[in-house]
């Protein structure tokens, strides 16, 4: 949970002690970068159009996609990590 958090989070010992408290902070912080990630998406044409060029917004859509697919598989596992740690179980389904 800690790779997916600022690194100077590590420090503190709340997050050590409690680890559902990690989890949760872990959530929110990828799914506020999951929202960053999405608006950048839509903006990086009007933003960056004149300053890279269509080659460049291309470049940048194509990394925005790649990390916008990385942190839905990271939000996904911290989500199931924290449910896990509150107990819940998981049912799967067919």
């Amino acid at each position: 949970m800690f790779d997916h958090c600022p690194p100077d989070y590590r420090l503190y010992p709340s997050w050590r002690r409690h680890p559902v408290a990690l989890g949760w902070f872990a959530v929110r912080h990828l799914d506020a970068q999951l929202e960053a990630m999405r608006g950048s998406y839509r903006e990086v044409r009007v933003a960056l159009g004149e300053d890279i060029g269509p080659e460049g917004v291309a470049q940048v859509l194509a990394d925005l996609e790649c990390e916008g697919v990385r942190l839905l598989a990271a939000r996904r596992s911290a989500g199931l990590l924290l449910d896990a740690l509150r107990g819940l179980e998981f049912v799967p389904r067919l």
